[in-house]
């Protein structure tokens, strides 16, 4: 049986200039795809980074790994392996 609690959002929201709004998920995408290039392009691809868990399965670090260095362009991916 799956709850999902009254306070939980169900949309995706942007932060726009009045505060936040309702977004689709198109939308939402998209926004964050732009907010990520305006950073990489402004500080340059290692100014990003990306926390994994090391509790996931190998597989999901692979794709987590893969997605900073392909996608973002940069080398900063750390999953916590030492705890």
């Amino acid at each position: 049986m799956s709850r999902i609690s009254t306070g939980r959002l169900t949309t995706p929201l942007i932060r726009d200039a009045n505060g936040h709004r309702n977004a689709s998920w198109e939308e939402a995408l998209d926004h964050v795809a732009s907010r990520l290039r305006e950073q990489i392009a402004k500080h340059g691809p290692q100014a990003l980074g990306m926390f994994s868990c090391s509790k996931t399965t190998n597989e999901l670090n692979y794709i987590a790994q893969k997605f900073v260095r392909v996608v973002l362009g940069g080398n900063n991916i750390d999953s916590c392996n030492r705890t």
